[in-house]
């Protein structure tokens, strides 16, 4: 059947190779397409486009962009997702249901006729094998409505192609990790500019994961306090509250920055050294303080041994700093990931009554 007005679709559109591919896939049929992208807390650092270049690709495939901030219900997703953690605490299943379900409610709204992804199967093991992809339609409520360009001729034909919507024919039959082919087609539609393949989320590494399990288990993730978690070191002290200490000047200026009003902001106050943020669930208490204080003093430019004076929200502390070892059950990091209460160890050596030198 050959539609007798011009057909809608909305696709997922992260800015990769993959959706910009799929986009022209559709577009070239004469689908006028939204292409919807969304922004995600945990995304790497210098790998999330730009909206201009967002609206740059999607203009280059003949699609019209449309951009969505993630909200509360994609963290209760990381917190206890319905598909399971793929890796680290990654829910990718669950995060494609979510997107695709918005997906959904916009092609609704604007009276598309289907909705598509850059998916390809067998790309990645556990959420784009045959099995996982009729899961996730089924899950969002798309069977016969979600279509995958670059793999659709591996794929049962969906409604828009046995409808005519979509000519079959002309799309592709991708598989597996390599990406030559992608590349070369991209080259065919003189598309050269596009993002290096490679994971973009920060719940995949062990260290980042960890620290977003510890802010779950203290009941302290909640967006405005994610960006804090991809910056600095981080410990965890008895009390529950938390030390973040930068690590570099990039790092004190952007902690600086994420300081809440009621959060103690530390500092070395006669030699160099790291900005400290110390944030407590309750109250600060002046043991909390010293303990900070401690810790910064230890990645601080004073001399090995020697009382070190910080600044801490305005009043100056003269302390010694810690020895790696005193501390080391505060920090927060993969290997510690595991227990229920990370300083639990510190608890018996009660480092806040240890004084040493610095370590290197």
């Amino acid at each position: 059947m050959i539609p007798s007005r011009k057909s809608k679709a909305v696709g997922l559109f992260s800015g990769g190779l993959d959706s910009i591919l799929a986009t022209k896939l559709i577009t070239e049929q004469g689908v006028t397409v939204v292409a919807l992208h969304f922004r995600l807390p945990f995304s790497v650092p210098g790998r999330e486009p730009t909206e201009e270049k967002l609206s740059m690709m999607a203009g280059l495939v003949g699609a019209s962009l449309m951009t969505l901030d993630a909200d509360e219900t994609y963290l209760e997703l990381v917190k206890s997702p319905q598909f399971g953690h793929v890796k680290q605490l990654a829910p990718c299943i669950d995060c494609v249901v979510l997107m695709l379900a918005k997906a959904k409610e916009l092609a609704k709204e604007i009276k598309a006729d289907f909705v598509f992804t850059g998916e390809v199967v067998g790309q990645r093991a556990v959420c784009q094998n045959k099995r996982a992809l009729k899961q996730i339609q089924k899950a969002v409520g798309l069977e016969g409505r979600l279509l995958r360009p670059l793999s659709a001729k591996l794929l049962e034909p969906t409604i828009p192609e046995l409808t005519g919507l979509v000519r079959r024919e002309r799309l592709l039959d991708l598989k597996g990790r390599s990406r030559r082919r992608q590349i070369r087609l991209a080259h065919e539609f003189g598309i050269f500019d596009y993002p290096i393949p490679g994971a973009g989320c920060m719940l995949l590494d062990k260290n980042f994961a960890a620290r977003v399990r510890d802010a779950v288990q203290q009941g302290d993730l909640s967006l405005p306090d994610t960006e804090l978690l991809k910056h600095g070191r981080h410990f965890r002290l008895d009390s529950g509250a938390k030390v973040v200490v930068g690590r570099n000047e990039s790092e004190n200026k952007r902690l600086a920055e994420l300081a809440r009003p009621d959060d103690c902001l530390c500092g070395p106050a006669e030699v160099m050294g790291p900005v400290a943020i110390l944030r407590s669930p309750k109250k600060t208490t002046k043991k909390d303080t010293e303990i900070a204080a401690r810790i910064t003093a230890r990645y601080s430019d004073a001399p090995v041994g020697k009382s070190v004076k910080i600044n801490c929200a305005g009043k100056v502390l003269s302390v010694k700093a810690y020895k790696d070892e005193d501390f080391a059950a505060w920090r927060v990091r993969a290997q510690d990931s595991k227990a229920a209460k990370p300083a639990q160890a510190a608890a018996a050596k009660t480092p806040e009554k240890q004084h040493g030198k610095a370590s290197s």
